[in-house]
């Protein structure tokens, strides 16, 4: 049977499906924030910016860009009300003191037992752009990662044990991919979904490791 892989906008509703109401949540540069236009209509749900914004709403309609208000990826962004915003060095204060319940990363690497690797490849050249993924890794009560499962070249993103720099050492709970999600836990992988048509032994050739069902 065929399989479809789910769309960007259907892997942030997935990650937004999860999200509980109530929770303070950071969601990092790039792929993960599309989820702040999919969160659960009917919850509160309070979204940070490690630059210094607490109480983000969804991406600002086609011509009405703020500039001097900007996510951390530089993306102008809305502030509900009661919303606020502050300087850097408090903001890194409430993510290295445990108060965000969830923060959503990209990566390079996600080790079967959740370690991270996402600010550098270790290419000659490369930019290093660690930012505050090491403080929100740790920091953060849970970490999520969204992702493709595959680089371009078809390997795994998901690997028995991570070769590039580390971010953080068993700290990722969950991954969420285009093809599927998973949990990482002391002994290895464990299943939570798949798209429609993709059997778990397709899966686990896909990722070249054992997952749990």
């Amino acid at each position: 049977m065929a399989y479809e892989k789910r769309s960007k906008d259907q892997l942030a509703q997935r990650v937004a499906r999860d999200i509980h109401d109530g929770a303070y949540v950071n969601l990092g540069i790039g792929m993960p924030t599309a989820v702040a236009n999919h969160l659960p209509a009917g919850i509160e749900i309070v979204l940070h910016s490690e630059n210094g914004i607490l109480g983000m709403g969804p991406a600002p309609a086609a011509g009405a860009e703020d500039y001097d208000l900007i996510n951390a990826g530089k993306q102008p962004v809305t502030l509900l009300p009661g919303g606020a915003y502050f300087h850097h060095a408090d903001s890194f204060a409430m993510m290295r003191g445990g108060h965000l319940d969830i923060c959503v990363l990209g990566a390079f690497q996600v080790s079967a037992t959740g370690d991270l690797a996402n600010w550098s490849t270790g290419e000659p050249g490369a930019i290093p752009a660690v930012g505050g993924a090491m403080d929100l890794a740790i920091g953060a009560k849970q970490t999520w990662v969204m992702m493709d499962l595959l680089t371009k070249k078809g390997e795994s993103k998901i690997v028995e044990r991570c070769t590039y720099p580390l971010t953080g050492v068993a700290c990722v709970k969950r991954i969420y991919t285009e093809l599927c999600t998973l949990e990482c836990t002391p002994q290895g992988l464990k299943l939570v979904d798949t798209v429609p048509g993709l059997s778990h032994a397709e899966l686990e050739q896909l990722v070249g490791l054992p997952i749990a069902a």
